[in-house]
């Protein structure tokens, strides 16, 4: 099919590369689409059984759309992963004002940043205290780890940047990893310390949850660490929790077992939120910005929040809002019966070591958080 105009190699796994020698872009997708087709139409038979293959292919021309040729295997992977995405047995074909691929070049850069962050130890534990919404005092701190990366020049860049990258390219887990050995060394440097603290609440990639090896890793760490496992709270997303929810719920259970708490985050973003609620087994239910930052302002926003509270306080789970940027939002909250607070108008995040210094010490009460 490629005759003397293409050159094919194995990359590796179930990757190939084609160097095809073509009048255009059009044609180069025509012999893409017939290379798709070809795999759809072969059955590969093993014994008495038959298998259908599939491909997915992202083409880049040669000229005009790949500044250098080492650059052009990267942009024809980000493509041939557009290709996947949209439902396989697809060719996407690279141009320079593609925003899709743009973005994936941007989240690939970033992979690389990443992964050179984790060998650099360039990675940052940050923290942003939440407070209870009466005021309550005589807790100790209750805190959420936070991610920053630090660049080699100085810069330190949030988890916007980073997360979409790190789940995307399968570096979730790796910084998990990283997080909570940081976090168990930092307590055992500073025993004195966690005296002070209630509760540290750690967010968890989907992929960590339904990692045996990495659960059973952290249950040891957590039998031989530094924290009391009543002192720790893992936060996971609907949307992750949602993903896989049989090895959710072995996770949470497991781990719940141990002592450690559990928190929902963005709960309220998915359509089908009260439905899985039913099925795990958490402890916190922390309410999507979404529906917090203009709460003062919009009925339908604060009837949704009130809704939750009161669902909540059925099931016997606490409530934390995010995004809380003005006193008029927090007195609202106060209003709905809402527990706890956080965002910028409660605290902004500091670096870990910061959260216990001077006043920020004195200003945190029954829940301190964040986001990572």
């Amino acid at each position: 099919m490629l005759g003397s105009n293409g050159t094919l190699a194995r990359l590796g796994g179930d990757e190939f590369g084609v160097l095809l020698n073509c009048s255009s872009a059009d044609a180069a997708e025509r012999c893409a689409w017939a290379l798709c087709d070809a795999a759809e139409a072969f059955r590969f038979r093993w014994g008495e059984r038959s298998f259908k293959l599939g491909a997915s292919i992202g083409v880049v021309p040669g000229r005009g759309c790949v500044e250098l040729a080492e650059n052009a295997l990267r942009v024809a992977d980000a493509a041939c992963l557009a290709a996947k995405e949209a439902g396989g047995h697809r060719v996407h074909v690279y141009h320079a004002k593609d925003e899709n691929m743009l973005r994936r070049s941007c989240e690939m850069r970033w992979v690389t940043h990443i992964s050179e962050a984790l060998d650099e130890d360039r990675l940052l534990l940050y923290a942003q205290p939440i407070r209870s919404v009466k005021e309550a005092s005589g807790a100790g701190m209750h805190f959420e780890l936070l991610l920053r990366l630090r660049e080699k020049d100085g810069q330190v860049v949030g988890p916007a940047a980073l997360l979409p990258a790190a789940e995307r390219y399968g570096l979730s887990m790796h910084i998990d990893r990283w997080v909570v050995n940081q976090l168990f060394r930092w307590g055992a440097r500073h025993p004195e310390r966690l005296r002070r603290i209630d509760v540290c609440s750690i967010n968890l990639s989907g992929a960590s949850l339904g990692d045996a090896e990495f659960l059973l890793a952290l249950a040891e760490r957590i039998a031989d660490g530094p924290f009391a496992p009543s002192q720790l709270c893992f936060e996971i997303t609907e949307t992750a929790a949602i993903g896989n929810l049989a090895n959710t719920v072995r996770f949470m259970g497991q781990l719940r077992r141990l002592g450690c708490a559990f928190a929902l985050d963005d709960f309220g973003s998915g359509l089908s939120s009260l439905g899985y609620l039913r099925s795990l087994p958490v402890d916190y239910l922390k309410i999507d910005g979404l529906f917090v930052r203009n709460i003062a302002d919009n009925r339908t926003d604060r009837e949704m929040v009130r809704v939750i509270s009161e669902m909540s306080a059925i099931m016997g789970l606490r409530t934390v809002a995010e995004f809380v940027e003005s006193e008029r939002v927090l007195a609202t909250l106060e209003e709905i019966g809402i527990e706890y607070a956080q965002g910028y108008h409660i605290g902004l995040p500091v670096p870990l070591d910061q959260l216990f210094a001077g006043h920020m010490a004195e200003v945190s009460s029954d829940f301190a958080g964040a986001h990572y």
